[in-house]
C-alpha cells in the first residue's frame, strides 16, 4: 500500500454515518513486527502483575519509541487519516498508547465513554479530533479483548452538547447520558487501522479468548483545535473538511 493512499468517497461517507473505519492491511507487516518488538520490551522491562487482568496501558513519548510512532506517522495511516481532515491538517502526536488486554478477563462494558477526563490543567476537557489504532495482534472473534464501539454515537454526543452547551461535558464526567445503539466489536488482524471519531462513545471488552490482545492508539489532534474545542463538541464535522462535504 503506498504511503500517499487516500480513502474512498465511500469510506468516507461510512465514516460520516457510523464515525469509524477499520481499514484492513493499513500498516505493513514489518512496521507491526517492528513495534511489537518494543512493546515486548516495554512488557519485559515493566511487567504487569501476576494478578493483572483485562487492560494494562504504556504510555511513552512518541520521541522515545519511533518504532510505535512510525506505525501513524511512518505508514499509509497518515495519509489514509487526512483524507478525513485534509492534507497538511494533523499534529503528530506527542505520546503514544500500547495497551495489553490480558486473559482471562470477562467483564463487558455496560455503557460508551468519551476521552478527555478530568480536565486539562488549564479547565480544558483533552478533547481531540481523531482517534487512531493501529491493531497489534490478530482478533478475528469477539470477546477477544476487542475494542468496543456505539456506532453513530459521535452525531448523538454532538446533538447533546448543542442542546446542553459544551461545559455539560464535564459535567457528565465522560459518560454524555444519550441513547445508546447496539454496539459493535472491532474485530481485525494485526496491521489493521482503526480511525475513530473523538465524539464516538466506546470501550475496553473483556477477553474470554487465550490470547493476549495488543493494539497501539494515537490521540490525534488538526492543528488549531485546543482553542476551539467547545465550538467542535457541537459541530462533529469542524475540523473534518472532507467528511463535511460527504456528510
Amino acid at each position: 500500500m503506498p504511503d500517499d493512499v487516500r480513502l474512498s468517497q465511500a469510506q468516507v461517507a461510512e465514516f460520516a454515518q457510523r464515525g469509524f473505519l477499520l481499514i484492513p492491511r493499513a500498516v505493513p507487516g514489518e512496521l507491526v513486527a517492528a513495534g511489537t518488538r518494543v512493546i515486548d520490551g516495554m512488557a519485559e522491562r515493566r511487567p504487569p502483575g501476576p494478578d493483572v487482568r483485562g487492560p494494562h496501558n504504556y504510555f511513552p513519548a512518541a520521541e522515545r519509541v519511533p518504532a510505535l510512532a512510525a506505525l501513524l506517522t511512518g505508514s499509509p495511516a497518515w495519509s489514509l487519516a487526512e483524507s478525513l481532515t485534509g492534507p497538511g491538517t494533523l499534529e503528530a502526536p506527542g505520546q503514544v498508547q500500547a495497551v495489553l488486554n490480558i486473559p482471562p478477563y470477562p467483564q463487558q462494558p455496560g455503557m460508551h465513554h468519551l476521552d478527555g477526563f478530568p480536565a486539562e490543567p488549564d479547565g480544558r476537557p483533552g478533547t481531540f479530533t481523531l482517534l487512531a489504532g493501529v491493531l497489534m495482534s490478530d482478533q478475528l472473534d469477539e470477546d477477544a479483548g476487542n475494542l468496543w464501539v456505539w456506532p453513530g454515537t459521535h452525531l448523538t454526543h454532538a446533538a447533546y452538547f448543542r442542546e446542553h452547551g459544551p461545559d455539560a461535558f464535564l459535567a457528565a464526567g465522560g459518560y454524555p447520558p444519550i441513547p445508546l445503539p447496539e454496539p459493535e466489536q472491532i474485530r481485525g488482524r494485526a496491521g489493521d487501522l482503526l480511525l475513530a471519531h473523538y465524539l464516538l462513545g466506546h470501550n475496553i471488552g473483556g477477553n474470554t479468548s487465550r490470547a493476549v490482545r495488543r493494539a497501539v492508539y494515537f490521540r490525534v489532534k488538526r492543528t488549531g483545535h485546543d482553542p476551539r474545542w467547545r465550538e467542535f463538541l457541537q459541530d462533529p464535522w469542524l475540523d473534518y473538511d472532507a467528511v463535511r462535504t460527504a456528510a
